[in-house]
């Protein structure tokens, strides 16, 4: 049941409809509803007024409309008894003498709640206080409606029983154009969901701005904005209304409709309400405000279903979709650098070059720091360190890297130096194990630290975020530098980081070098190569494919996603098996946890995305947290 990890399916209706025809447009409703079933949604709005038609004008104060909105009414009650799904519709409703513009909201044959518009537009176009009033004129909270207590209040909230993360608040078109919408207050107050019944007339450019008005109400309040229009039944006489509906969550549209259409239409979205409540509980500057204003409460059951996840998930979070960005990513990481080297009166960068992606990048981002600095590219010292392990595709292609771009070139070997090391420590060199792997990775530290030291520099680390997520470096050996330039760059954006850079080199020798430098196999050639010369050491052997791993960092970091949500992501996401996602899982709990000695010392780094590990900006936590209660999750799946 996608309830379970944080899922609601909401919906957006615009139904066709005949202006003061409350019987055809009550038809036309359950129709939709049906459809809306069939298809898994379990929350859905109309547009606002949607029972008569907004256009109805001075019909509005007519008794017999009122009349059969109250038999319309009594209708979708009786429809809601036997149909599992929350539907809230748009009519006018007189309370004592004074009519109010109304959202109600039906469920299990019981009306849940009413929510009277707050602003009532008066100018232009638009001339509702001819017959409505505002909601923040009602005084009571209750009234009796069709033989039952309703609650009714322009600050309620609708709470789904048993899923206190799902709840909704409602408010009416012209709320969310006010400079304080009410929707600001009802997300303080709780709600996740806001329903937008609306009629907003069609003029050039008030799409692009209805649109971004309602992105940005998404993004401020952290939540969900779910929007329904009245379309094309309305009358043109002076207007023209396009039925436009959409569904934004946090900061991006997730489904728009067509417009201008003479049908009936329904959009939905399974929105993760985890997703909002994580991001509400990481940033809380919306507590505090409008203390002194109480809400309402009103509750609702949602039933059990049977829902697939229909919403998708980027397989690569990390990689920006606007290639804009990666330029923008560089310039970060360039102008971080930049700054760095400039306090330090314009010292040398030292770097140690592998023939791999993550040193490619960081001495890619070193040349450029010298352009801006109007240093010449001599300034930046890169250093090949050979060893047991280094296969002569991954030192040719650093010393084409190197010679191409005129940089410093240096070649020092550790292999004498690591076998003086073994002999000093008495490590046997035929034992291929961590200590073999890791005085490797120490040697060429302090080779670097050493060699900076001599030319008056810094050490450039060429660590990745995937890496230092997964510990998966040596500690005070590659783990090590002056300033981490790729600290918050995972290893799938380093390859796209690269093949954009690539992408703009005329053609010739750096632009094959960095071709095959990306169609170069991850591994830290520690190990002894085969009789072919050919590394036998695979990264991702050991701790899983980067884009599975990049895909659990990112949604456990940036959402608080926990096990189960994980892999059920994880499941739906990728081809791989069940039981290579949780063999990976485990494998991304045990090493997130038992390495974080190595990040709470790591060094200086720039943040270019949402998520960093740095203990000194985005994540606090102890080297000793027992992971015991996530592995439990994970072993249990």
């Amino acid at each position: 049941m996608l309830k379970e990890y944080g899922y609601v399916r909401v919906g957006a209706a615009v139904n066709k409809l005949k202006i003061a025809d409350i019987h055809y447009n009550v038809d036309e409703m359950k129709k939709i509803l049906d459809k809306a079933i069939e298809q898994g949604i379990e929350i859905i709005t109309f547009p606002e007024l949607s029972l008569t038609g907004y256009t109805c004008q001075d019909l509005f104060l007519n008794d017999d409309l009122l009349q059969g909105v109250l038999l319309g009414m009594e209708e979708l009650k009786e429809y809601s008894v036997s149909h599992s799904i929350v539907f809230i519709v748009g009519a006018p409703l007189k309370i004592g003498t004074v009519l109010y513009n109304c959202a109600i909201s039906f469920s299990n044959g019981k009306i849940i709640g009413i929510t009277p518009k707050t602003f009532i537009p008066n100018y232009g176009e638009f001339y509702e206080a001819r017959y409505f009033a505002s909601g923040n004129h009602l005084k009571d909270t209750r009234i009796t409606l069709l033989g039952e207590e309703v609650m009714i209040s322009n600050r309620l909230l609708y709470h789904a029983a048993g899923y206190e993360d799902i709840c909704y608040a409602v408010e009416i078109c012209e709320d969310l154009w006010a400079a304080n919408a009410p929707s600001n207050l009802m997300s303080v107050l709780g709600a996740t969901l806001i329903f937008n019944l609306s009629s907003s007339n069609e003029l050039v450019g008030k799409c692009a701005y209805r649109r971004s008005l309602i992105r940005s109400q998404a993004a401020k309040t952290r939540g969900a904005y779910i929007y329904a229009s009245s379309g094309l039944s309305e009358s043109t006489s002076d207007l023209v209304f396009s039925g436009h509906a959409m569904i934004a969550e946090a900061n991006s549209i997730r489904k728009e409709n067509e417009r201008f259409s003479f049908e009936s239409s329904i959009i939905y979205e399974d929105i993760d309400v985890f997703r909002l409540v994580h991001d509400r509980k990481m940033r809380p500057n919306m507590e505090g405000l409008f203390t002194d204003l109480q809400p309402c409460h009103t509750y609702f059951s949602l039933q059990k279903n049977k829902n697939i996840l229909e919403k998708t998930y980027s397989r690569t979070p990390f990689i920006p979709k606007d290639k804009e960005n990666l330029e923008e990513i560089l310039k970060l990481q360039t102008f971080a650098l930049a700054k760095r080297i400039k306090h330090l009166n314009y010292s040398k960068m030292v770097i140690g070059i592998s023939g791999g992606a993550d040193s490619t990048l960081a001495f890619l981002v070193c040349l450029r720091v010298a352009e801006v600095l109007k240093l010449p590219y001599s300034h930046v010292i890169a250093i090949t360190m050979p060893g047991f392990g280094t296969s002569n595709r991954t030192l040719e292609n650093a010393k084409k890297l190197i010679e191409g771009s005129k940089a410093t070139y240096k070649e020092i070997s550790i292999k004498a130096a690591v076998l003086q090391h073994y002999q000093d420590i008495g490590h046997d060199p035929n034992v291929l194990d961590i200590t073999y792997e890791n005085s490797q990775a120490r040697e060429r530290t302090q080779i670097l630290f050493d060699y900076a030291n001599k030319v008056g520099g810094i050490v450039i680390g060429t660590g990745d975020l995937s890496e230092i997520a997964l510990g998966w470096a040596t500690y005070n050996g590659d783990h090590m530098s002056s300033y981490s330039v790729n600290a918050s760059i995972p290893k799938t954006l380093v390859t796209k980081l690269i093949e954009k850079i690539k992408d703009d080199q005329e053609e010739g020798i750096m632009k094959d070098t960095l071709t095959d430098i990306l169609n170069t196999p991850i591994s830290p050639e520690l190990l002894p190569l085969d009789a072919a010369g050919h590394t036998i050491q695979s990264s991702e052997a050991s701790v899983g494919p980067y884009i599975l791993q990049d895909f659990l960092l990112y949604h456990f970091i940036r959402y608080g996603a926990g096990v189960k949500k994980l892999y059920f992501l994880a499941c739906s996401t990728f081809d791989y098996s069940k039981e290579d996602i949780k063999k990976y899982l485990i494998i991304f709990i045990k090493r997130f946890f038992t390495q974080q000695f190595k990040r709470n010392c790591m060094p200086d780094g720039v943040k270019v995305g949402s998520i960093s590990l740095s203990p000194r900006g985005d994540l606090r936590m102890s080297s000793d947290t027992s992971y015991a209660l996530y592995l439990k999750e994970a072993e249990e799946l």
